[in-house]
């Protein structure tokens, strides 16, 4: 076991280097950049909704000087060349690509993801302050959507071809169908002010009192401001893992060793949670990672809008539209990280769950 984590674990740092090199190779073919960015800006042809520059970097910033020198070139043909120059040099764009994506690597190595070119401040500050906002929605819509999926999955299977099953299927395909960002619209509509009631806040995790409150109120008021943007986003979660555990515990009851289990004279909650479950929620674990990655990251990006949450998805999409690749390369490498560490988690689970799982002898 401990010598396949330790494969595993090392074949973690050639695949992230992979995934930086395919990402690195993209955007040197991308048209724009943070440098064309500014120069459209003091053109008076940068139309880009988030395009307003928030901070500088290092000493003397980009943004600062575009701003600073708006005035002196606006109305131009073109641009000083030396502007552009040094708009290159500012961004270290005025070395060879290899140069530039070894460093990157030397420093994520470190840990040390930069700073941001448009917003001011370093890489790391930017995702710790928008971490609890998609550490929230993801855990939370995971943890709602596998409490809720994986019984009715089983209460579907054992009831399979009911009237139970049947209205339960159509209703969680209904969900599937809707949209996530329609439904959190609905949501809004209905029970945040939008027309009819107004019980549920639709800004931020807590309220502004929020410090003042005793622990249980604390508490209240977190799951008050989560519980609109939660459902929304695992509305339409059920429907995959709750089939996935249906036809997964179907096909492990058809299977000999249930019948056999059921003539030993096992009660049916003894064979269904004793023998069948631990087989059949294999496949329903493996599919852990990547439900979490979505819930986490792109799951969360029209919900954190609709709902004025500032997270890392809304991070991640403003930081593309805004070319402000420290910030891209550092969300890109740390969910890929965060899904190969998911990975090795889920066939670790798979061990804890079904013993016979022999992962020692086991080619990576």
């Amino acid at each position: 076991m401990v010598a396949y984590i330790a494969r595993r674990l090392a074949l973690m740092i050639p695949t992230l280097i992979g995934i930086l090199l395919i990402s690195f190779i993209i955007v040197q073919f991308a048209p724009g950049g943070p440098v064309e960015r500014i120069m459209a800006q003091l053109q008076g042809l940068d139309q880009g909704a988030t395009g307003r520059f928030t901070g500088g970097t290092g000493d003397l910033g980009a943004a600062q000087r575009a701003q600073g020198l708006e005035s002196r070139y606006r109305g131009r043909q073109g641009l000083d060349q030396q502007l552009i120059k040094d708009l290159e040099k500012q961004f270290g764009f005025d070395k060879p690509a290899y140069e530039r994506f070894w460093k990157m690597l030397t420093d994520y190595a470190s840990l040390n993801f930069g700073r941001s070119f448009f917003r001011g401040k370093d890489v790391v500050e930017l995702i710790k302050e928008k971490l609890p906002v998609s550490i929230t929605l993801g855990l939370w819509m995971t943890l709602l959507s596998y409490l809720i999926s994986i019984p009715l999955g089983i209460r579907k299977a054992v009831r399979d071809g009911s009237a139970f099953d049947i209205w339960t299927s159509a209703v969680v395909i209904v969900g599937y169908a809707i949209p996530g960002f329609l439904f959190a619209i609905l949501l809004v509509v209905l029970f945040a002010g939008g027309s009819f009631w107004q019980i549920f806040p639709l800004r931020g995790l807590t309220s502004e009192d929020w410090s003042n409150l005793s622990t249980l109120g604390k508490i209240a008021d977190y799951f008050w401001h989560i519980a609109l943007p939660v459902t929304a986003m695992a509305i339409g979660a059920f429907a995959t893992t709750t089939f996935l555990t249906k036809n997964s515990f179907l096909d492990e009851i058809r299977k000999q060793y249930v019948q056999t289990a059921r003539m030993k004279g096992l009660t049916e909650n003894q064979v269904l949670y004793g023998h069948v479950f631990r087989n059949a929620m294999l496949i329903v674990i493996a599919g852990f990672p990547a439900s979490f990655i979505h819930a986490f990251f792109t799951g969360s990006l029209l919900i954190e809008t609709i709902f004025s949450l500032d997270g890392l998805g809304l991070l991640s999409f403003e930081s593309i539209v805004n070319r402000d690749y420290p910030v891209v390369f550092a969300n890109l490498y740390i969910f890929a990280l965060i899904g190969l560490i998911a990975n090795l988690i889920s066939d670790i689970t798979y061990m804890l769950i079904d013993p016979r799982i022999d992962f020692e002898s086991r080619e990576v």
